[in-house]
Parts: structure tokens; sequence; C-alpha cells
């Protein structure tokens, strides 16, 4: 019989998440307790509260806001990278598309939101490209200054060698605009949380941001700030996922 090892203590609390998670709690408690007052409940209620109504149907809501989240991702990368890549390997469709996107960019996208509701209807749609308008933008760029980064002469070197497109694009370009692009993903999926809170508070019966606003509304603050600490998970899991795609895949800047 395998007899499982206990992890030390001292091990578990050397976890920079775990130190930060308790850093927050205590400003969260000390707060608690300087208002003393039901808007600002008990972090220990919150926790247990949370739990409760993962029971029931905040799962459910935090399941319809990753959902949406990740699809506007997915959407946007495949929009954004090979734009990208075109503005950064020409120097034409560079001139072309950087003033198209420094025009557009720094447009308030949240005040189109009753324009997509109208075209889109009042489902997923309208919220998913309300994110997508926000945050392709973003990576794009990203992805251009990553390939405008790399010195001509490793372009030179691959032409000298003979390397065929595939492998200029698997040994230089993609290893190149990577740290760019988690870097972008990182900053990207912070906005689409706050943009995504705004969108769920219109047309819509699911979403973190619809719960929360919900229970405020009905002056429940234990389950708005179970909602709180639900979105704060959300982000953390995305957050730490990014984490790990970056180690495998960038191993050179770990």
């Amino acid at each position: 019989m395998v007899i499982p090892k206990i992890t030390p203590l001292k091990t578990i609390f050397k976890n920079k998440t775990l130190q930060g998670s308790i850093v927050i709690l205590l400003f969260w408690y000390i707060a608690h307790l300087l208002i003393n007052s039901s808007i600002i409940p008990s972090p220990f209620i919150t926790i247990v509260t949370f739990f409760k109504l993962l029971r029931k149907d905040l799962m459910l809501h935090l399941l319809f806001s990753f959902y949406r989240i990740m699809v506007a991702l997915l959407i946007s990368l495949v929009i954004a990278i090979p734009i990208g890549i075109a503005m950064g390997l020409s120097k034409r469709v560079d001139g072309i598309c950087s003033p198209i996107t420094y025009i557009l960019y720094p447009i308030p996208k949240i005040a189109f939101l009753p324009v997509f509701l109208i075209l889109f209807g009042f489902g997923d749609v309208p919220k998913v490209i309300l994110i997508v308008t926000i945050i392709v933008f973003q990576i794009q760029i990203a992805v251009r200054d990553g390939i405008k980064e790399i010195p001509r002469s490793l372009f030179n070197s691959m032409e000298t060698l003979g390397l065929s497109t595939r492998e200029k694009y698997i040994h230089l370009i993609i290893p190149a605009i990577l740290p760019k692009l988690f870097s972008s993903l990182r900053i990207t999926i912070g906005i689409s949380i706050s943009v995504l809170f705004f969108s769920e508070n219109f047309a819509t019966a699911y979403g973190i941001g619809y719960f929360i606003m919900n229970s405020f509304t009905i002056i429940h603050y234990e389950e708005m700030f179970a909602g709180i600490l639900a979105l704060s998970i959300m982000g953390l899991v995305i957050f730490k996922s990014i984490d790990l795609l970056e180690k495998k895949f960038c191993p050179w800047i770990n």
C-alpha cells in the first residue's frame, strides 16, 4: 500500500496565490470591522454563502459568463493574429491597417451595446461582439509589435539557410509573437471581465454580472459579495491558465 505524501504547511504557505489571497481577506475583514455594516459582510460569511450558492444557480451564472468570454477571446484571436502578422511583415498592410486601428480603438465600444442589442437580439451574440470589438485591437497590435521587434538579420539568416515559409513561421515568427500575445491576453482578460459585467446587466437572466446587480437590487449583500468572489475566482482561473500556457510554449522566458 502506497502512503500518499502530505504537503507540509510551510510549503503550502509559500504559494504566492495563497499569500495574496490571505492579504486580501485580511484587508477585507478589517474593512468589515471598521465600517461595521451589512454593506460589507464578513469574508467568512461570504465564503460560506458562496459555497451554498454554488449548489443552487451561481455555478450556472459563472458558466454563462465564462462561455461568453472564451468565445469572444477565440474569435478575437482568429481575427487579430492573421491581421497582426500581416501588419508586422508588410509595411504596406501596416500603413493601411494601423490608421484604421488607431481611429477605432480609442472609441468607447460600450456605447454601442444598445446598437448591438437591436441588431443581434438579446442573447449571447451582442455581448460576445461587444467584447470582441474591444480586445481584438489589443491582440492585433501586440502581434504586430512582436514581429517588428525581430531583428532583420534573423530574417536574412533564415533566407540564407533556405528555410521554407512554414519553417520561418515555426522557428522565428511564432516564437517572437507568443510572449507579446500572452501579455496582451492578460490585459484583455481584465478588460473582458469588466465589459462582460456591464453587458450582463442588460437583456439577460444569466451571467455573473446579472447575479451581482440583482443581489444588490434586492439588498442581499452577502450574495452580492459571493458573486464578486466568484467573478474573482473565474478571473484567477483564466489568468493561471494563461500562465501555464506561457510556461509550456515560451519556456525561454520563465
